[in-house]
């Protein structure tokens, strides 16, 4: 079992952004590094991240793990990021084998370098890039009820001092982010952000109504005009499936003029 553990859902912001002094994302530089400075320091990282959909979960393994530069358009320095963090093989084959003993095929990945949804968020949050980090993929089926399942699967795994981050985006409508302000807008943001926040951190909410109504977050308010593809949602599912319950705490912050939500656990 997961042992002096923190489990968190961030919001990881626009491309490389968060990196470049952008005032969009100023509250959510200040957020992931306020985690970082109240978190104990974990002995490995391992992060669950919107930007990775595989057929079968992969894992990587590599020692030293690359960059994957995921993002398009933005300015040469964007592709000039460096974060040399080391990998961890052992608990990478650790995941393996905790999610194949529950039926869940998972590869170990040794090409795939850590995409932005991973670097940007720790090169904010550990800059030193001197924990172990990992990654782990999404099944590209999207589905929310298997999502739930692996992150219950991975409850199950043997590791001490590791901090697991959900890297998403509980707003992620491409069109409404560059959209003229708008009281509709704001309205179908806040509804589904307030819908989340009871599901994921009300504690009168139990676990098996938190599993319900994330398997069914499809009929929640306004959910498919902030997230028209799950994508970044399901890591929070993930999240949800290794925690069990709901959150311990919780933040709600803006990027790009839209409330999104940060969520922590204790395990």
């Amino acid at each position: 079992m997961l042992r002096n553990s923190d489990l968190l859902f961030i919001s990881h912001g626009g491309g490389p952004r968060p990196l470049f002094d952008d005032p969009e994302h100023q509250q959510l530089v200040e957020a992931l590094t306020y985690y970082s400075d109240q978190l104990p320091r974990p002995n490995a990282i391992l992060v669950l991240s919107a930007h990775w959909e595989s057929e079968t979960l992969g894992v990587t393994a590599k020692a030293d793990p690359e960059l994957y530069f995921d993002y398009y358009n933005f300015p040469e320095e964007a592709y000039q990021i460096r974060y040399p963090c080391p990998g961890s093989p052992e608990l990478a084959s650790k995941v393996q084998q905790t999610l194949q003993a529950q039926g869940i095929a998972t590869e170990l990945e040794l090409e795939r370098g850590l995409d932005h949804g991973v670097f940007v968020p720790l090169k904010l949050m550990y800059p030193d890039a001197d924990i172990p980090v990992i990654q782990l993929s999404m099944n590209s089926s999207l589905d929310a009820e298997q999502h739930l399942a692996i992150g219950e699967a991975l409850r199950t795994l043997d590791v001490e001092s590791l901090l697991i981050i959900g890297s998403g985006f509980t707003f992620h409508n491409m069109r409404a982010f560059y959209a003229p302000p708008s009281a509709e807008i704001d309205l179908a943001n806040s509804a589904f952000e307030d819908w989340l926040r009871q599901t994921c951190g009300d504690p009168e909410v139990d676990s098996a109504q938190m599993r319900q109504q994330l398997v069914e977050w499809a009929t929640a308010p306004y959910a498919r005009f902030c997230q028209p593809r799950e994508d970044h949602l399901i890591p929070l599912h993930m999240c949800a499936g290794i925690a069990g319950r709901g959150a311990d705490d919780y933040k709600r912050i803006v990027v790009f003029r839209k409330q999104c939500s940060l969520f922590h656990w204790k395990l």
